[in-house]
C-alpha cells in the first residue's frame, strides 16, 4: 500500500481502476512562487517541493510515497489552474484549435527505491463550439484543473490526435507507475 500525496479525486480514481491500494493523505505545497524556465522545469519543481513538504510530514517506512503535479501549455504559454471565469475562457480558447501538451511530474518513494519520471501526452484539439465552452464554464467543472482542460470531459470530443498515455494527461502516468512497481 502507497501513500498518495495528493488531494486529486481523479488520481485516486486512476490508483483504484489500476488496482493499487492505497491511503490519501498528504500537507500543501505553494507553487505561486516558482520560477521556471520551462513547463518541464515548472512541473518537475512544483512535483519537488511537494516531494520534500510530504516526505518530511509523513516519511517512507511506513508507506511507499507517491506525489505527482500536472501543468499544461500551449502555444509557448504555460497554463496554470484558472483563478475566475475569464480566465478559464482565455486559457480554454489558447487550447482551441491547437495542440495541447499536458506533462505530469510524479515521484514515487520506498526506502529502497526511487522513481523520477516527467511523462508528456500532446492532444490536437479541433475548434471548441462556443455554446459548448459556456455550458462548461458555467458548469464550474474547470476550477482546480491545470488549464481548465478535463480530457475525460469537456475537451474529449474535440480530440483530433493523442500522442501518449490519457492517464498522463489525467494527472499520474499510471502506466509508469505499474511498471516500476
Amino acid at each position: 500500500m502507497l501513500r498518495l500525496c495528493s488531494s486529486s479525486q481523479t488520481r485516486s480514481l486512476l490508483l483504484e481502476k489500476a488496482g493499487i491500494h492505497f491511503i490519501q493523505e498528504s500537507v500543501a505545497f505553494d507553487e505561486e512562487g516558482i520560477v521556471a524556465s520551462s513547463p518541464k522545469n515548472f512541473v518537475y519543481q512544483a512535483t519537488l517541493g511537494k516531494y520534500h513538504a510530504n516526505k518530511k510530514a509523513f516519511g517512507v517506512d511506513t508507506h511507499p510515497l507517491l506525489v505527482a503535479d500536472t501543468v499544461v501549455t500551449s502555444q509557448g504559454h504555460i497554463l496554470r489552474k484558472a483563478k475566475c471565469v475569464d480566465d478559464a475562457r482565455n486559457i480554454l480558447m489558447t487550447q482551441s484549435d491547437n495542440v495541447t501538451s499536458i506533462i505530469t511530474c510524479m515521484i514515487y518513494e520506498t526506502p529502497h527505491k526511487k522513481l523520477i519520471d516527467i511523462s508528456q501526452t500532446d492532444y490536437i484539439f479541433s475548434a471548441f463550439n462556443q455554446d459548448d465552452l459556456d455550458t462548461y464554464l458555467q458548469s464550474g467543472k474547470w476550477r482546480g484543473k491545470a488549464g481548465a482542460c478535463m480530457v475525460e470531459g469537456f475537451c474529449k470530443s474535440y480530440i483530433k490526435e493523442v500522442r501518449g498515455f490519457e492517464s498522463t494527461a489525467m494527472g499520474l502516468s499510471v502506466e509508469i507507475l505499474k511498471t516500476f512497481l
